[in-house]
């Protein structure tokens, strides 16, 4: 039987063993290409406001498709998991340029003390 990890001194809580804080997103957009899923990573890596979107390190992209594989033009949401201390704000026409991607925020694991 599997266990479920306790962290934070084996209290039960908020807790991850993956990094400082790591985030999971969802990147949203009917029949998105390749092209709007590239710019949409290129600036969570690059960040772009400092305090609003600052830059992360990508550490999984997982396509919401029955799958598991990205079809450019066909794919509407794209899951990624994003480590980094600084700002992620959600919002509409995400990424470099004119998107149409909807960046959603489904978790966000803080590693406590």
């Amino acid at each position: 039987m599997a266990g479920i990890a306790q962290g934070n001194g084996g209290k039960s809580g908020t807790s991850n063993g993956i990094g400082i804080r790591t985030r999971v997103l969802n990147l949203a957009k009917s029949n998105m290409t390749e092209s709007e899923l590239d710019a949409a990573l290129t600036y969570l890596m690059a960040g772009d406001v400092s305090g609003t979107n600052d830059a992360h390190t990508i550490v999984a992209v997982a396509p919401l498709t029955e799958s598991g594989e990205f079809t450019s033009g066909t794919t509407d949401d794209v899951q990624v998991a994003i480590q980094g201390t600084g700002a992620a704000t959600a919002g509409a026409n995400f990424g470099t340029g004119s998107t149409g991607v909807t960046m959603s925020i489904l978790a966000d694991f803080i590693a406590k003390p």
